[in-house]
């Protein structure tokens, strides 16, 4: 794996304007909803084709299923269901 991938600029129609989006030579794309590939760490990380970056994950089928869960979600409004916060991070006393 080459540390200096180069990124290739792709134009992507987004409903009524126009914009440009980075994507990362080698990035493939799946169910034409986002791009996933692999970094130079041996990592997976997904990016929507509005250039949204979502997840990284260990391997590639994690991150796809996972990325495809999350926008699953967000479409059927669902993700608060499944989303909740633990602790409050609060710090008691003086710093």
């Amino acid at each position: 794996m080459d540390s200096t991938k180069q990124m290739k600029t792709m134009e992507v129609t987004n409903q009524s304007n126009q914009t440009s989006v980075k994507v990362p030579d080698g990035a493939e794309l799946i169910d034409e909803a986002f791009y996933v590939w692999e970094t130079r760490f041996g990592l997976f990380t997904t990016m929507t084709v509005e250039g949204r970056k979502m997840l990284t994950g260990g391997t590639k089928k994690g991150v796809i299923e996972m990325t495809s869960w999350h926008l699953k979600c967000e479409i059927d409004g669902t993700l608060d269901e499944y989303s909740r916060v633990i602790g409050d991070a609060y710090v008691g006393g003086k710093l």
